[in-house]
């Protein structure tokens, strides 16, 4: 799991606007990864617990990516609402 402050010029280069828009109200519940996904956090603040007990949090202006096949627990703290894309983009190189 990856965590980084994208600037504008970053965010632009990924086109994020044109990507999904997904929200979720304040729960807690498990999820799996079929692909590797990256999503920049619009609003709200989230926890996100691997298998092997590594933790991320993030909040609003947070680009965070997750590895294909991981699985987590997602508890949201905050109504999340958060572009998102599944595919292999290399966050470090933008």
């Amino acid at each position: 799991m990856k965590k980084k402050k994208p600037t504008e010029e970053e965010l632009k280069k990924l086109n994020v606007e044109s990507w999904g828009v997904w929200e979720k109200e304040v729960s807690e519940f498990p999820w799996s990864y079929g692909d590797t996904e990256t999503c920049y956090i619009l609003d709200g603040e989230v926890e996100v617990i691997a298998e092997n007990g590594e933790k991320i949090e993030f909040k609003k202006g947070d680009l965070v990516q997750f590895p294909k096949g991981l699985k987590c627990t997602w508890k949201v703290k905050k109504p999340v609402r958060k572009y998102y894309n599944f595919g292999d983009l290399d966050i470090d190189k933008i």
